[in-house]
C-alpha cells in the first residue's frame, strides 16, 4: 500500500506569476444584475456542533434502549440497564464534577458549541434526570415482571412469607449486624464520611437511649464487603432463582442496631463524588508513590450527586444536600435500588442459556496452527487479528514465545489497562528471569485502574523488568509491543500494534484490530517510539507511523483535505472512519470542508459525536451512525480513497483533543493489499451495512434506530461471528 502524503509538501507553483486577467465589456443592453452570492457558512458556529456532555447522555439512552429491546435476550437487557447505570456513575464522577468546578469558578468561556458552564449544567440535569427515570421505569414496569415469568424474582419486603421473613432476620443477625456500624447524630457524634457509592441508610429516631441522648438522626453505612443481591435458598424460595436485595434486608432489620428506639423512618441513600486523580507530575519526584498517595481521596472527593429513595420526606432529602454541599439540580429521587448496577448479579447467577447471548469461540487462524512458532507466522507475511471473533491467544503465544526463545534479545511493551494475574505480566516477568532486556512502559494513570496497573508495575520491577511511567504530562494510550531478535547475522523486528488493550477480557467483550508484522520500516519506527518513551530528546522522525502529539493531527487533516481536493478536480473521492468519539473542531471542520467538496463521507461512531451530519450547504455528504450491540465496538479504523489507492490506517486514538494533544497515540497503516481490504470489509462496511443495530444521527443532534424496511435484517456483528466461524 502506498504512503500516506506528507502534511509539509509545499504546494505546487507557489510564487509563480500569476496571469493578467483580461475583461470584454458586453452591450449595455445586455448587462444583467448578478445574482447575490450567498455568503459561506461559519464553519466555527456553535450551531454546527453539539455538546460532549450532552452527547454522552445521548449515547446512554441509546445503551438503555437495548435493555428495552425485545431482541435482545432477557438476562442480555439486565445486562445492559446495569452498564447504563455503570457508565451514568462514571459520567458524574468525572464529566460533570468537571462541570461543576467550572461554574465554581465562574467560568463563562464556552467551547465549540457555545453552551457555558452553567447553562451546560442546566441541561445535563435535566437530561439525566428524564435518563434516570427511564432506567427506573425500565426496571419495574419491563424487566423485573418478565424476569418474574422466567421464575428469576428480585423479592420485595412486603412480599416475603412468614418464612421467608425468619429467614431474613437470621440471616441478618448472623452475616450483617456484625459489620454494621450506626452513628447517632448529636455533637459528639457529627455527620459521618461518606464513601464515593456507596450504600447508606439515614434515619429518624425517637425516644430515649441508655445515656439520655434523644438524637433525631441516624446514618448506616453498608460495607462493601457485603453482598447487595442475596440468594434465598431454594427450599424458601417460589422459585429456583429468588433473589433479595441487601437494601430490603438492612431496612427490614434497621431496629435490631436502635434497641428501644422508635424508627420513625429509613431511607437508602447514595452520594457520588469527583473522582478525577489530579498529580502534578512536575512537582513530584516518584509517580508511582504520588498516584498510589492520591487513590484513597478519591472515594471523597467532592460530591456531585445524591441518590435518595422516591419516598424520602422532604425535611431529611434536605438535610442530607445540605451535608454534601449540593443543590436540587444534584437530586435523583429513584423507585428502587440506589445502584442499579448491583443486579448484575442476577446475570452472573443464574445459569440460563436461554436468556443469554449464545456462546461462541474465537477463530484461531489455520496459518498460526500450522505454523512452528510465532515468529514463522509472522514472517510469511503480516497477520491481522479481529477480535473478538478471532482469538487472542496468538499474540498471547507470541510474546509468551519471545520470553523462552534464546534469539530473542529485548522485549518492550506498553501497557495501559491489564491485570496483575495477565498473561503478559507473566511472560515479561519470565522473560527478566531468563535474562533478556525486558522494558514495560505503564501507564499509572489509566482512569479508574491505577490500583491494578501500580501493582503491575511493582511485580515487574521486582523480577527485574525495567518500568517507565511514560512521559510527563501525557498518557501514553498507545498499544505497542516489540521483540528484538538475532536471525543469522541480522537483528530482526517483530512488531503488534493495536487498537485495544493487552487485555485477555476485554479482548473476549470489545471488538478490536491488531497487526502483527516484521516490516522493516514499522519496525523501526516502533523502536524509535519506545527510545523516546523512555529516554530523552527530539521527537522521531517516522516512516510509516503517524504520532500523537505530533503528526497525528495534522496528517489526519491532510488526508482529509486531499480527498476535498480531488472531489473539487472532479474526481472520485470517498472517506470512512470508524472510533469510539469525534470531539476535535478542527478535524470536524475538515470534514464539513470536504464535505462542501463533495466527498462522500461514512462515519461509524459508537459514542459521543459532535459534528453534525446533513446539515445543508456545511455537511450534506456526511453520515454518521452508532453501532450498540453485544460486543462494545472500540477499533478505531481510517479509509481514504486517495485517487485508487485506498489508504487504510487503524489507531490507538479516537479523534479528540486529549488523543491528540494530551497522549502519546500511534496511527499505523495496513500495508498488505489484501488485508486492507479485509480491515475495511469488517471494520467498516459491515457497520454501514446493518439495519438493525445501528443508530443514525440527523442534523438536529438525534439518533434513530434504522430499520430494515423490505430488506432482510443485518447485525453487523452476528454476521461477524458467522464470517469467523464462531456459531
Amino acid at each position: 500500500m502506498a504512503s500516506e502524503p506528507q502534511h509539509d509538501a509545499p504546494a505546487p507553483g507557489e510564487g509563480a506569476p500569476k496571469p493578467v486577467p483580461t475583461f470584454t465589456l458586453l452591450p449595455a443592453a445586455r448587462v444583467e444584475t448578478p445574482a447575490p452570492v450567498e455568503p459561506a457558512p461559519d464553519l466555527r458556529d456553535p450551531g454546527l456542533f453539539q455538546n460532549r456532555e450532552l452527547a454522552l447522555l445521548e449515547f446512554n439512552l441509546r445503551v438503555l434502549e437495548q435493555a428495552k429491546d425485545p431482541a435482545t435476550p432477557l438476562l442480555e437487557r439486565l445486562r445492559f440497564l446495569t452498564i447504563c447505570s455503570t457508565n451514568l456513575d462514571e459520567f458524574f464522577e468525572i464529566r460533570v464534577s468537571g462541570v461543576k468546578q467550572q461554574v465554581a469558578f465562574h467560568v463563562t468561556q464556552a467551547g465549540a458549541d457555545g453552551i457555558a458552564p452553567e447553562e451546560l449544567m442546566r441541561r445535563i440535569s435535566e437530561n439525566a434526570h428524564a435518563l434516570v427515570n427511564e432506567q427506573y421505569r425500565v426496571l419495574n414496569e419491563q424487566l423485573l415482571p418478565e424476569l418474574e415469568t422466567q421464575n428469576i424474582r428480585v423479592v420485595k419486603r412486603a412480599q416475603w412469607t412468614t418464612r421467608q421473613q425468619r429467614w431474613v432476620r437470621k440471616y441478618f443477625l448472623r452475616e450483617v449486624l456484625p459489620v454494621l456500624t450506626p452513628v447517632g447524630l448529636d455533637p459528639a457524634h457529627p455527620f459521618p464520611r461518606i464513601l464515593n457509592k456507596s450504600l447508606n441508610f439515614v434515619l429518624e429516631v425517637e425516644g430515649q437511649d441508655a445515656f439520655g441522648r434523644t438524637a433525631g438522626y441516624a446514618v448506616v453505612q453498608v460495607p462493601r464487603a457485603l453482598p447487595r443481591l442475596i440468594a434465598m435458598p431454594q427450599d424458601i424460595g417460589q422459585g429456583p432463582h429468588d433473589f433479595v436485595m441487601l437494601s430490603s434486608v438492612v431496612h427490614d432489620q434497621v431496629g435490631e442496631l436502635f434497641p428501644g428506639m422508635a424508627i420513625k423512618s429509613c431511607h437508602q441513600f447514595r452520594v457520588t463524588r469527583n473522582s478525577d486523580l489530579w498529580v502534578d507530575e512536575e512537582e513530584v519526584d516518584d509517580l508511582l508513590h504520588a498516584i498510589k498517595g492520591e487513590l484513597s481521596t478519591r472515594n471523597y472527593g467532592q460530591g456531585v450527586r445524591l441518590e435518595v429513595a422516591d419516598d424520602c420526606p422532604p425535611e431529611l432529602v434536605e438535610y442530607l444536600l445540605d451535608r454534601f454541599q449540593l443543590e436540587g439540580q444534584d437530586l435523583y429521587r429513584v423507585n428502587g435500588p440506589v445502584n442499579l448496577h448491583r443486579l448484575v448479579a442476577i446475570w452472573e447467577l443464574v445459569d440460563r442459556r436461554d436468556l443469554k447471548y449464545p456462546r461462541f469461540t474465537p477463530r484461531v487462524p489455520k496459518r498460526f496452527e500450522q505454523a512452528e512458532d510465532p515468529f514463522e507466522w509472522i514472517r510469511n507475511g503480516d497477520v491481522v487479528l479481529h477480535h473478538p471473533f478471532e482469538s487472542f491467544l496468538p499474540v498471547i503465544e507470541f510474546v509468551r514465545a519471545a520470553s523462552e526463545d534464546p534469539a530473542v534479545l529485548a522485549i518492550k511493551q506498553t501497557l495501559y489497562r491489564t491485570g496483575s494475574d495477565s498473561p503478559f505480566v507473566e511472560a515479561l516477568v519470565q522473560a527478566a528471569r531468563n535474562g533478556k532486556e525486558v522494558t514495560a512502559v505503564i501507564e499509572l494513570r489509566a482512569r479508574f485502574d491505577e490500583a491494578a496497573n501500580i501493582q503491575v508495575a511493582t511485580r515487574l520491577q521486582e523480577a527485574g523488568v525495567k518500568v517507565v511511567y511514560g512521559v510527563v504530562g501525557y498518557k501514553t494510550h498507545a498499544k505497542l509491543l516489540l521483540v528484538v531478535r538475532r536471525e543469522g547475522a541480522q537483528m530482526r523486528n517483530y512488531v503488534h500494534l493495536a487498537t485495544g488493550n493487552y487485555h485477555a477480557g476485554t479482548a473476549k467483550a470489545y471488538t478490536d484490530i491488531g497487526l502483527l508484522t516484521c516490516d522493516k520500516d514499522i519496525g523501526e519506527d516502533v523502536q524509535r517510539l519506545f527510545t523516546e518513551l523512555t529516554g530523552l530528546g527530539r521527537s522521531a522522525r517516522l516512516k510509516r507511523l503517524r504520532q500523537a502529539p505530533f503528526t497525528l493531527q495534522k496528517n489526519l487533516i491532510a488526508l482529509i483535505d486531499q480527498e476535498a481536493d480531488l472531489a473539487r478536480a472532479g474526481k472520485p473521492a470517498r472517506i470512512a472512519a470508524k472510533m469510539n468519539a469525534l470531539v476535535e473542531p478542527k478535524i470536524i471542520q475538515a470534514l464539513y470542508r470536504a464535505s462542501q467538496a463533495g466527498v462522500e463521507i461514512d462515519l461509524v461512531v459508537r459514542g459521543v459525536c459532535c459534528l453534525r451530519p446533513g446539515v445543508p450547504g456545511v455537511s450534506d455528504k456526511i453520515h454518521v451512525r452508532s453501532i450498540i450491540g453485544r460486543f462494545l465496538e472500540h477499533s478505531r479504523v481510517f479509509y481514504f480513497e486517495a485517487e485508487g489507492k485506498e489508504l487504510v490506517f487503524c489507531s490507538s486514538a479516537d479523534w479528540m483533543q486529549r488523543n491528540f494533544f494530551a497522549r502519546v497515540e500511534v496511527m499505523f497503516p495496513v500495508l498488505d493489499e489484501r488485508l486492507s481490504q479485509r480491515v475495511y470489509q469488517e471494520a467498516i462496511e459491515t457497520n454501514l451495512a446493518d439495519n438493525s443495530q445501528a443508530w443514525l444521527l440527523g442534523p438536529d443532534g438525534k439518533y434513530k434506530k434504522a430499520k430494515p424496511g423490505n430488506q432482510k435484517p443485518r447485525v453487523a456483528q452476528e454476521e461477524l461471528l458467522q464470517r469467523h466461524g464462531c456459531v
